[in-house]
């Protein structure tokens, strides 16, 4: 049951849960087995330090007796007794005085119980007081029946020297034992054994020192020569114990030795002998607070696990019902819900994420639809457009737009360079473009009107972007400062992001109807940019005031001025007649106020002039000014005066050039020749260059070296069809065999047949071919 709900989360929570209690438990035996090597340690050391003690007790004794041994070998009678060759009187004079001397080290030694010297030339024992012969003295000393005679003079003769032995000792206490140090004096000059040294100590002055430590840990302490014989213990030794003590090697210490069984064997060397300590500790005994330790441990953890076991199933059933109550929720909303993964978890977080993307769709579109119903309304109210089913301030309130006070203004803004931005922003489409210059202008410029403590809502009109803007109640502040200032601090950002913008400021009106009148100000402000030219901050309240100052009823433009511009043209001299021109037009917009109708007139007029002067020439016929249309059409598009003027000068140009050629051409008609060949390098000029954009008919006179209007009459008197309308022609063939053989979209081939503009291009296909580009297309 439990692992057909393994990808589910309760599956998930209890291995959790299973981890968490398996940290502590594993945290327990770590901590156990140090504590254990811990507690392990410590019994060693303490068992060390009673062998140490012991060792210092019994090395105190052994050390009294070799220095006593060490000083009867090397006792000046002594010497001169065993190695001298003085008649027997005199050596026992000798042996009288030297067991003299023997008292004195018994006094000086009163721990020492037992010391002689053997006298092998004499068969005598020296003892202090007396000299005994070596029956007696064995007698009086080690007769206890455990030691016959004859081997304690084997071990006299025959022991290794400077050797620790057990003998049996009369007046030593039960076991009347005691361990003695043997010595073997220097062989005489013949050769013979001179003696042997005997210091004795009785064991019961070291069963109290090995009493202390059997007490405490009811071990065995045994005392081993250096042949690991046992001199002495204070337990009956065994023969298990002789197997242990024949394994002992160089260590300080060595814990249950193979063959131990349950023992725990300790061992230290004496510092100032070749004598061995060796402490013996039953197992159970050794180890009994180790072992309470490790039941302890493991019950604790069985204890753990029943109890975690307990509190697991008891917390997993608690926390997985909410969870459970709510997939249920879940799947009875809706019933396609996919489980398959089984996890809970899961089907609750693709459940939020599929309701937070709903949610993120519904206020993208609600923000997409808000945005376009303020800007609808806005726009309503700037034309004027009061009959709405709800009130406009209802209409605030729903667009989280607050009303401030009853005082309103509108500034319009022009951006003036739209394809050099759009230029500058590869990658994107048009309506991308226009969406992110509208986005910055909105920002920045509500962005400054909210720095004037005002309201601004900024809203597309007509090609312009517009903003409405709500006065505060500010008493101190002059408004129409205000609005310049917001105006002069845009158009300055605005650079930053190459943006060159003409701005128009409406009067400032109160009350809601009052808007549509700020607006169309601002729109009849805008339209003086043909008088004062682009990227300028128009003010309609300064055009007011002009206009209320200085009253315009007409022009200048006399009927003899005309007159001497019309002959200037026709004889081609085009430096007086721009002269006579410019003259014209300094006089009449040199003023501080000029009529805008005036100023559309006088520019017409002058155009007018031009056409007559062509008419004067007999080209009336010809269709010079039929077949270059785009000149009027130029001057019409353009913005400002300056760019009509610039215009005029150009055509102005034209008509002399064409002037002067028409009499050039009837003086003679030697260059016919010459210029079929001009016409002919023309046509493969257009047919090589024809994908430039900046191919015209000024750009093919530059590359011939000729104007471009003289060029354009040359090929139209060759050719009998206008230039404009051959490189249109050529380009729009070029067109077609693309779109017919290649894949490129319409804009992509526009720009490749030399139209920057797909709708320019748009416009002159249907012009020649009847149809859009894409029907085109579409039929082939």
């Amino acid at each position: 049951m439990l692992w057909k709900k393994r990808k589910s989360i309760i599956f998930t929570w209890l291995i959790s849960y299973s981890a968490v209690l398996f940290i502590p438990m594993i945290m327990s035996l770590i901590i156990y087995s140090q504590s254990s090597e811990a507690l392990k340690s410590e019994i060693h050391r303490a068992n060390d330090s009673l062998l140490k003690q012991v060792r210092y007790s019994i090395d105190t004794q052994i050390d009294l007796m070799k220095r006593l041994n060490m000083e009867i070998s090397w006792n000046t009678t002594l010497q001169t007794l065993m190695y001298s060759t003085k008649p027997a009187s005199e050596a026992q004079f000798l042996a009288f005085q030297l067991v003299k001397e023997l008292r004195t080290y018994q006094t000086s030694y009163a721990t020492i119980d037992e010391f002689y010297v053997t006298w092998d030339q004499e068969s005598s024992v020296l003892r202090p007081g007396n000299v005994r012969d070596k029956r007696t003295a064995f007698e009086t000393i080690h007769n206890t029946g455990t030691l016959r005679y004859e081997q304690w003079l084997d071990t006299m003769n025959n022991a290794p020297n400077n050797e620790f032995v057990l003998l049996p000792h009369v007046d030593a206490a039960s076991p009347q034992s005691s361990i003695a140090h043997i010595t073997h004096l220097p062989k005489d000059l013949n050769g013979k054994q001179a003696g042997t040294v005997v210091v004795m100590a009785d064991m019961q002055r070291f069963q109290k020192a090995m009493e202390s430590i059997s007490l405490f840990n009811g071990g065995q302490i045994l005392i081993l020569n250096h042949d690991n014989q046992v001199l002495m213990s204070n337990l009956p030794v065994t023969d298990k114990e002789n197997v242990i003590v024949q394994q002992l090697k160089d260590a300080d210490h060595v814990n249950s030795l193979s063959g131990s069984g349950n023992l725990e064997l300790f061992y230290t060397q004496s510092e100032i002998s070749d004598l061995k300590y060796v402490l013996l500790i039953p197992s159970n005994t050794y180890w009994q607070k180790a072992e309470y330790v490790r039941k302890f441990t493991y019950i604790s953890i069985v204890i753990s696990i029943m109890g975690a076991g307990v509190l697991t199933w008891f917390f997993l059933r608690r926390n997985y019902s909410p969870i459970r109550q709510l997939v249920k929720s879940i799947s009875d909303r809706n019933p396609l819900t996919d489980r398959v993964d089984g996890n809970e978890l899961h089907l609750i977080q693709n459940e939020i994420f599929q309701t937070r993307d709903e949610k993120e769709k519904i206020a993208q579109q609600l923000q997409s639809h808000h945005h376009i119903l303020r800007s609808n309304m806005l726009s309503r109210l700037m034309k004027g457009k009061m009959d709405t089913l709800i009130s406009y301030e209802e209409a605030f309130q729903s667009f989280d737009i607050e009303l401030i006070s009853n005082k309103f203004a509108v500034i319009l803004f022009a951006v003036e360079n739209h394809e050099t931005l759009h230029s500058n922003l590869p990658g994107m489409d048009l309506n991308e473009r226009r969406k992110l210059i509208q986005f910055i202008i909105t920002n920045v410029v509500e962005e400054l009107v909210g720095q004037r403590y005002h309201a601004g809502y900024v809203v597309e009109m007509d090609e312009m972007m517009a903003c409405l803007i709500n006065f505060g109640q500010t008493e101190t502040s002059d408004l129409n400062e205000d609005l310049v200032w917001v105006a002069s601090e845009a158009q300055r950002f605005l650079i930053r992001f190459r943006m060159d913008l003409t701005l128009s400021i409406g009067g400032i009106h109160k009350s809601l109807p009052g808007v549509a009148v700020a607006y169309q100000e601002a729109i009849d402000a805008m339209e003086y940019k043909l008088i004062i030219g682009k990227k300028e901050i128009i003010a309609y309240d300064d055009l007011r005031r002009d206009a209320d100052d200085k009253s315009q009823l007409g022009y200048y433009y006399p009927l003899q001025v005309e007159q001497q511009i019309i002959n200037l043209i026709k004889v081609g001299d085009f430096s007086q007649a721009s002269s006579f021109m410019n003259d014209v037009t300094e006089r009449n917009f040199n003023k501080p106020f000029v009529s805008l109708t005036l100023a559309k007139c006088l520019i017409f007029n002058l155009v007018g002039t031009m056409v007559k002067a062509i008419n004067e020439l007999g080209e009336r016929d010809s269709g010079f000014l039929g077949n270059n249309p785009l000149w009027m059409e130029n001057i019409i598009a353009c913005d400002t005066f300056a760019e009509m003027q610039n215009e005029l000068q150009t055509l102005l140009q034209e008509v002399c050039l064409f002037a002067a050629a028409k009499v050039e051409s009837n003086l003679t008609k030697e260059r016919t020749e010459t210029l079929r060949d001009l016409i002919s390098n023309v046509m493969t000029y257009i047919a090589e260059h024809y994908h430039d954009a900046n191919l015209s008919v000024n750009t093919i006179g530059e590359r011939f070296e000729l104007k471009g209007s003289y060029i354009s009459k040359l090929f139209k008197e060759q050719t009998g069809e206008g230039l404009l309308d051959y490189i249109s022609k050529w380009r729009i063939e070029q067109a077609k065999k693309m779109m017919g053989s290649r894949k490129e979209s319409i804009s992509e081939i526009a720009k490749l047949v030399g139209y920057n503009e797909a709708a320019t291009f748009i416009r002159v296909f249907k012009k020649y071919e009847g149809i859009t580009p894409g029907k085109f297309k579409e039929m082939g």
